[in-house]
């Protein structure tokens, strides 16, 4: 009789509680716009030994399918 509480008990316990799902937040992809042709006015600039690209105001890096913006 005591086991058998203790079964009810416990079958009671695992139905009543609830588990929170999981949530999973996905952060919104940034837009990158990429740049094929650097203007005739820019400035090679070497940050801690990497190669950046300087005109209009922002530094850019040179990929596969041109440049890109970058923060430093």
């Amino acid at each position: 009789m005591r086991s058998l509480l203790i079964i009810i008990g416990l079958v009671f316990t695992v139905l009543t509680t609830s588990c929170a799902p999981r949530v999973v937040v996905k952060k919104p992809r940034t837009k990158k716009v990429v740049v094929v042709k650097r203007p005739a006015k820019y400035k090679i600039v070497r940050i801690k030994g990497k190669k950046y690209y300087f005109w209009n105001g922002r530094y850019h890096r040179k990929t596969s399918r041109g440049y890109i913006v970058v923060r430093i």
